[in-house]
C-alpha cells in the first residue's frame, strides 16, 4: 500500500497556513459575496481556498483540486478535496467555531483527512489505515450504547432540504437523547464524534467537501459513516454518522403515525 504520510503533513501544513490567516481576520469587518437563505459566501473563503491550494500545488502540481469554491480539473489525478471555512456562518458573525478541511482521494478513495480548528488549535487528522489523532495523540469515539446518554446533531427544516419531514425527525430524535447540539460545522462535528464528544449526528443534505477529511476521521475512530447521495449529485446527499454502538439507524424511523 502507498504511504501518503508526506501528502498529509502538506495538508496538515496547509490547513495550519490557512487557519492562521483566518484567525488573524477573525471579527474583522467582511465582504460578504453573496448572502443566501441559509449561507454565506464570503470573498475571504475564496482567498483562504487560494492560498490552501498554492501549498498544495506547490508540492503537487499534477493533483487536483476540488473545493467548495471550484474545482481544477486533472482527468484520473490524485483529487485535493478543500472545504477553506466550514462554518462560515459561524465565522461571519464572530461565532469561534469554524475549520479548515483537506482531505485527499486517489482513485475514487479518500486515503486522507486533515481538519483544523484555528480558535482551539487541535488538529485532527487520519490515513485510511492508520489512527485518528487530534494534534498527533490517538482519539477514539465513545462507548455509549443507548440513545437516552447521547449527545447528538441533527440537521433539520429547510436549510437541509428536508423541510417538514426534516422537523418531525428532529422532534422524534430529541425526544430519545440526552441533549442535542448544532455546531454549524460538519467537519467538526464528525471530529468531535471520533473524539468521543458527541455520539451521532443526521443531516439530510451536506456536500462531499464539508464531510471528506472527517468522515475518515471518524471511521479511524472506530465510528459509522454513511452517505446517501443525491440521485441528481453524487457530491451531495445525506449522512448518518455514530460512535458504531448506539442504535442510531433504528432509531431515526419517524413512525408514520407520529
Amino acid at each position: 500500500m502507498i504511504d501518503f504520510t508526506p501528502q498529509l503533513r502538506v495538508a496538515e501544513r496547509a490547513a495550519r497556513s490557512a487557519g492562521d490567516f483566518l484567525r488573524r481576520h477573525f471579527r474583522e469587518p467582511l465582504p460578504v459575496e453573496e448572502s443566501l437563505a441559509h449561507d454565506i459566501k464570503l470573498r475571504l473563503d475564496k482567498e483562504t481556498q487560494q492560498l490552501i491550494e498554492s501549498e498544495l500545488l506547490r508540492e503537487y502540481p499534477t493533483y487536483a483540486v476540488l473545493g467548495e469554491e471550484g474545482r481544477t480539473a486533472s482527468a484520473g489525478a490524485p483529487e485535493w478535496i478543500v472545504d477553506p471555512i466550514d462554518g462560515t456562518v459561524n465565522y461571519f458573525y464572530g461565532i469561534p467555531l469554524f475549520c479548515v478541511s483537506i482531505a485527499l482521494r486517489v482513485q475514487g478513495k479518500v486515503v486522507l483527512g486533515c481538519v483544523y480548528d484555528p480558535m482551539q488549535d487541535e488538529c485532527f487528522s487520519a490515513l485510511a489505515n492508520g489512527p485518528a489523532l487530534c494534534n498527533g495523540c490517538k482519539i477514539s469515539v465513545s462507548g455509549r450504547s443507548e440513545m437516552r446518554e447521547a449527545v447528538v446533531f441533527v440537521g433539520h427544516g429547510t436549510h437541509d432540504g428536508s423541510g417538514q419531514a426534516g422537523l418531525e425527525r428532529f422532534a422524534h430524535i430529541s425526544s430519545q437523547v440526552r441533549k442535542i447540539r448544532i455546531l454549524g460545522t460538519a467537519a467538526l462535528t464528525l471530529c468531535y464524534i471520533a473524539a468521543g464528544r458527541f455520539d451521532a449526528y443526521i443531516e439530510n443534505r451536506i456536500n462531499l467537501w464539508d464531510f471528506a477529511a472527517a468522515a475518515l476521521i471518524l471511521e479511524r475512530a472506530g465510528g459509522q459513516f454513511v452517505f446517501t447521495p443525491l440521485d441528481d449529485a453524487a457530491e451531495k446527499g445525506a449522512v448518518m454518522a455514530w460512535n458504531g454502538v448506539l442504535p442510531l439507524p433504528q432509531a431515526a424511523i419517524v413512525s408514520p403515525e407520529l
